[in-house]
Formats: structure tokens, sequence, C-alpha cells
């Protein structure tokens, strides 16, 4: 680039366009004692002189000029000319080969609340579980509910070894144990089992499945299609969902479930769903799916899980008594299509809900804040509560239409 003012030092004819100023040269040192220079105080008080028009030539710059002037480019242009002068800089004739290359080791750790840190606290407190009959073979999951080896499970995965069979459970670890059948319920599929032998076991701790909100984070753990330690992430999808399943032998169970879309698949069956915490907040026990064969079916996104607070009551109760009671309000409910509600079709003598008034033809429409809309929906959300609770019942007459609200204190235990 030119300079829009006169070069200054040598020029082609070698002399100072400004003869007379004291600028250092060697001509003007000559010529010193000859003529004074002007003092000039700024460039504006006294103009160039337009008659003397000195010779342009281009400018030369020494390397330690264009090393600076490339040092400022690259402040200038930022990354993309570091980039371009390392690569400049290097020999691009040895080609970079990736696996001669170390293997980049990791530098964080998991972080809490994450899915790896959760894994990591709830997969030892889980097995796997084999029962083998003599007629049939199934496979399951577990929660240890006690450091000296009670298991939590569901009562379909262990149906029928009580009579004769074999019941081994496999740990995260890889060591196997045997185990027995302590007791279980096909109404509420709950079944609890003993690993023999063992003591200081890691124990899942329960959460409170009350406090679940839609749309949690949660982690399923177990032993899908056999494959033992296996998690799986998604959400709470909803809850109170009453789910009724059918059992071995035809028997039936209902549940009022946690709907999560954590995949879920058979062999998950008594394996824990935890929160971020790593508290078991369910148990796995149904999944949907559009498949018309057990044998075929897989996670499409809708399983449901006992709710915690429900399993808890029943192992207590298993392990305690080996028998399973639920608080009840004392009536029959029938099924009736055409009507959104719980039709009562009998009401026991001396029961709850006579001491509460209730008559057969009755609709129960709603359980405190809860809507009923069926006769499952009603049967539900009663085993959800304890027992000797009081709890509202919203009610309909089916002649008139209008409602009123009475209140029932469940059975006692």
């Amino acid at each position: 680039m030119r300079s829009s003012y006169p070069q200054w030092g040598n020029t082609a004819s070698n002399q100072n366009p400004y003869p007379g100023a004291g600028f250092g040269s060697e001509q003007n040192t000559q010529q010193g004692n000859e003529q004074q220079a002007p003092a000039w105080t700024s460039w504006d008080n006294q103009p160039l002189s337009t008659d003397v028009k000195p010779a342009k030539e281009k400018r030369k710059v020494g390397i330690g000029t264009a090393l600076a002037l490339m040092l400022v480019g690259s402040i200038a242009t930022g990354s993309v000319v570091g980039v371009a002068a390392t690569q400049l800089g290097s020999d691009s004739s040895t080609p970079v080969n990736a696996l001669e290359q170390p293997s980049v080791q990791r530098t964080t750790n998991a972080e809490p609340g994450s899915a790896e840190q959760v894994a990591a606290a709830v997969l030892p407190s889980v097995v796997s579980i084999q029962a083998i009959t003599r007629t049939s073979a199934s496979e399951g999951s577990g929660s240890i509910i006690s450091s000296d080896g009670y298991v939590m499970t569901n009562n379909h995965v262990v149906a029928g070894i009580e009579q004769s069979g074999v019941l081994e459970v496999s740990f995260s670890d890889g060591t196997t144990a045997q185990a027995d059948f302590i007791a279980g319920d096909p109404s509420t599929d709950i079944a609890v089992i003993k690993i023999r032998d063992v003591s200081n076991l890691p124990v899942m701790s329960f959460g409170d499945s009350d406090a679940l909100g839609v749309g949690q984070s949660v982690m399923a753990v177990g032993s899908p299609l056999g494959l033992s330690s296996t998690v799986t992430t998604g959400i709470v999808s909803a809850v109170n969902r009453p789910v009724r399943a059918s059992g071995d032998g035809g028997e039936s169970s209902l549940i009022d479930a946690i709907q999560t879309d954590a995949a879920i698949n058979p062999g998950n069956s008594g394996g824990p769903l935890v929160d971020m915490d790593g508290n078991l907040i369910g148990m796995n026990s149904v999944i949907a799916s559009i498949s018309s064969t057990s044998d075929s079916a897989g996670s499409i996104g809708l399983g449901f899980s006992i709710p915690s607070n429900f399993a808890k009551r029943v192992a207590d109760q298993l392990i305690s008594t080996g028998q399973v009671t639920q608080p009840m309000i004392g009536v029959q409910v029938g099924t009736d299509n055409s009507v959104t509600g719980a039709v009562i079709a009998s009401v026991q003598d001396g029961g709850p809900a006579a001491d509460a008034g209730l008559q057969p033809g009755d609709i129960v429409t709603k359980l405190n804040d809860r809507v009923i809309d069926s006769p499952d929906s009603l049967i539900a959300a009663v085993r959800s509560h304890d027992f000797g609770e009081t709890v509202t019942l919203t009610i309909t007459q089916p002649d008139t239409s209008q409602s009123r609200e009475v209140e029932v204190t469940l059975t006692s235990e």
C-alpha cells in the first residue's frame, strides 16, 4: 500500500525532498551550516511544497515487518487464519491415522441424578428370577427389599412354584443363588420370595408413589428377554390407570397402575420402576401390545407399574401373614356400559356403604377428587387408600341425575 505522504528515507534521487528541513539525513548534515530549517509547529500551518515531486518507488518490507503484519492479520481474522497457519506449517505428506492414536480417556464422572448414576446405584439391588416347574419355565425380575434376602416380584413370575419347582436368582455381578417362595396374591399380582443363605445384601429404597407427577423422569430396571441388568428410561405418562390383566389359570389381577413409556418387555415383570433419585416408585407388571400373542409381544411405549405404596403394603402382609386383605366399602358393583361411573348392584349389611346410606342403583362418579368412570376404576381407587381411611364419594341418582356427597370410612385391616 502506498503512503499518501512522501516517502521518508532514501529516494530514487537520494535527495531530501524538503531542503533546509532538519530530518537527520546525511545530505542535510552537510548543508546544516548554510540554511536553517523552519520552525513548524504543525503540518497544517505550513503546507508542503507542491513544486517538489519526489520519485515514487514500491514500498519494501523487511522480514521482521512481514511477520508483524501476519500477526496483526491473525488477530483480526481470528481462528480461520490460525487453522490455516497450522495446516500450512505441518508436513502434509505425513498422513494421520486414528488407528495409531491412543484412545481418548473419559475425564468426567456421572452427574448426580443422571441415568448413569441412578443405574449404578440401583442395579445391585435388582435380581433376575428363573422359575422352573414340572410343566413350565418363566423368567422375570425382582427387587431386594431386605438385606437378608426378601425379594418382591410379580405373582405371575413365580406362579405354581409353591407346589414343586426350582427358584434361582442372578445378581448384577453374575453370581447366582437358590430362593424359596414365601407367598403370593393373584388378585394384586404381587409375590415375595427369599434368597437362601445370604446377608448384607444391598436393599432397594421405597419412594412415595402418591407424590409422582405426570412427565416425571423414571427408569425401568430388569431382565427383558433374559438380558439381565438392563435399564431403560422414560417418563410417567399417566397415573391412576385401572388395568386388569389375565394371569395363569384364568385368574386376573387389577392394579391402579402408573403408566410409563420406558421400554418394558417380557422379563421386566417384577422389576422396579425408579425415580431419578434411585427410589422404587413402582413395580413393572403389564404391557399393552398390538400383537395377538404374548410370544411376540413387545414394548410399544405403553407399560404399567404397580404403585410402590400399594406394593409395599401388600408385600408386608405377605411376609407377615401370607395373606392379603384390601380396604373395602362393602358394595358389589355391576357392569353397565351405558353408564359413566360405577353402578352399585348390592350393599353389604352393616358395611361402610350401608352406614353411609348408599343404595343399590346409586352411581359412584367420584372418590375424593378422582373421577370414577367404570367399576374397575372404583375398585382400584378404593384399594389405593389405606385401611380405616375416610373418603368422600360423589353419588348420582339414576332417576333424577341429582348428585350428593357422602363420607365412607373404609374397612380396617
